[in-house]
């Protein structure tokens, strides 16, 4: 999801802990147990779970998952080394998130969310936002490699447009991950795909070559139930669009310039530049352009008389850091023209945190590869192959809360069972990536998960039916498995798959 540049850990060289004395009931155990307390818990507080009592939850597993571990004479030690490669694993995702808090406070205040809001609404209208909406966030994650990016970016002000037009929140943010998933999969600028087709054994090209005979009719199906909804949807009670221009226009001063910020972020990473550095140069353009564009904006946030060097630091450094709010006329706009800025990504980091020492001790103590293992030997012909892959890749997603678990853990364990059958490895990769790249984004403690929540404003609950192509293409990739459509075959393959 994220470009390679992001995480300080390469997941090639990642060490699964295996351990043959755990049974598959004691490993398990703490899956068990997590499922049922965040069950119960998201019971009690609904969607205030996730404000802090799903991270203990979290961590309550983890406590589970150590006490299994104990039992199996696994050291404290072990484990915590565990837990801190995991957390090591997300040193770049956590700094992302914190640029991404910066970047949407200046180009809130710099007028660069209501400029592109202000435009889309004339535009998208209501019947083909919701397509647009993934078609737009497709060729964004392709030309960059990132879902993350597309979310951050482009995303954010589809959601902007789309809680204008009067659409529901859960649909916008399905249509962006939905497309912004397919540009990602199918880019060979991606991290995961080239992840994929590394752990397989397969050719960069070929793995997307094949990936897309189950990819374009998910993202077809998907595409036609957006247009359905779009024709279907009920806008009654939105507010008057020319109502809204003109609130914009009267609190911001509207200007084509101001698209030079996305234009050079979206320009820097085409070009591999680091995305944290593409996204640190955007907060400080967009700083730059509220100072030249927006300074009434800046001296309300610090309510000072007039723009000083002091004021407009005062106010471009607490957009950055703190929330902010743009009051307007329209209510509809004085929710949505604001920022929590970096401190409004803490909630989200605080949930990955948690989620990594649950997934690192579940990997000290061998449970995660004792329960690939266990799916693994249920494979008696093609399809269950396929099957408990597809599974290992969801379980690994919700355990270990990290989307190249999900890729390389699975890869490993079932890359010999796929050349025994006589199967090309591009069978693995395309089915790793169809049930473990995109179904990340469907774990609120994934850190795919907790990260498109987080940058969109938009809790996985809501999102979940509407990200059609992220839940879709895992029972696609199972459907051609069971009607044997496209199956490739090794070229000197000696055994029939069954």
């Amino acid at each position: 999801m994220q470009n390679q540049d992001l995480n300080s850990l390469e997941p090639q060289t990642e060490n699964i802990v295996e351990n043959k004395e755990l049974s598959i009931w004691e490993a398990l155990i703490p899956v068990i147990a997590l499922v049922a307390m965040l069950a119960y818990n998201v019971f009690v507080f609904g969607d205030d779970a996730l404000s802090g009592s799903n991270q203990f939850i979290l961590l309550l597993g983890g406590a589970v998952a150590a006490i299994v571990g104990v039992f199996n004479k696994i050291s404290y030690t072990k484990m915590m080394s565990e837990v801190a490669e995991n957390v090591k694993s997300t040193t770049g995702a956590l700094l992302i998130l914190l640029m991404v808090g910066a970047l949407s406070g200046t180009w809130l205040i710099s007028g660069i969310i209501p400029t592109m809001i202000y435009y889309g609404l004339q535009i998208l209208n209501p019947t083909i936002f919701l397509m647009a909406s993934v078609i737009i966030c497709a060729i964004i994650s392709i030309a960059t490699g990132s879902s993350w990016t597309t979310s951050a970016t482009v995303g954010i002000a589809l959601i902007g447009i789309g809680n204008a037009l009067g659409i529901p929140l859960g649909m916008t943010a399905g249509a962006i991950l939905s497309g912004a998933y397919f540009g990602d999969k199918m880019s060979p600028l991606s991290d995961t795909t080239n992840l994929a087709a590394a752990m397989a054994g397969s050719d960069l090209f070929s793995h997307i070559k094949y990936m897309s005979l189950t990819t374009i009719p998910t993202i077809l199906v998907t595409l036609t139930v957006f247009v359905v909804l779009g024709f279907t949807i009920d806008t009654t009670g939105s507010t008057d669009t020319q109502a809204l221009l003109s609130a914009i226009s009267e609190t911001f001063q509207i200007n084509g310039w101001l698209f030079l910020v996305p234009v050079a972020v979206v320009l820097l990473i085409l070009k591999k530049a680091p995305p944290l550095l593409a996204l640190l140069i955007g907060t400080l353009l967009g700083g730059l352009f509220a100072l030249i564009f927006q300074p009434e904006v800046v001296m309300g946030i610090t309510e000072a008389k007039e723009l000083t060097f002091r004021s407009g630091y005062e106010g471009v450094i607490k957009a950055i850091t703190q929330s902010t709010s743009i009051p307007t006329e329209s209510a509809v706009l004085s929710d949505l023209f604001s920022s929590k800025g970096m401190s409004g990504m803490l909630g989200t980091i605080w949930l990955i945190l948690c989620a990594m020492v649950f997934g690192g001790i579940m990997d000290g103590i061998g449970a995660l590869s004792r329960i690939s293992a266990a799916l693994l030997s249920m494979a008696k012909s093609t399809f269950g192959l396929f099957s408990s892959t597809v599974a290992s890749c969801l379980a690994l997603n919700v355990t270990a809360s990290d989307q190249y678990l999900a890729i390389v853990v699975p890869g490993k364990m079932f890359s010999k069972a796929y050349q025994e059958k006589g199967l090309a490895p591009e069978n693995l990769s395309r089915t790793l990536e169809d049930s473990g790249t995109v179904t990340s984004v469907l774990i609120p403690w994934n850190t795919c998960g907790a990260y498109h929540s987080g940058v969109l404003g938009v809790s996985v609950a809501d999102y979940f039916f509407y990200a059609i192509f992220n839940w879709l293409s895992p029972f696609m990739t199972l459907i051609f498995a069971a009607l044997r459509i496209k199956i490739k075959m090794l070229a000197t393959a000696t055994v029939s798959a069954r």
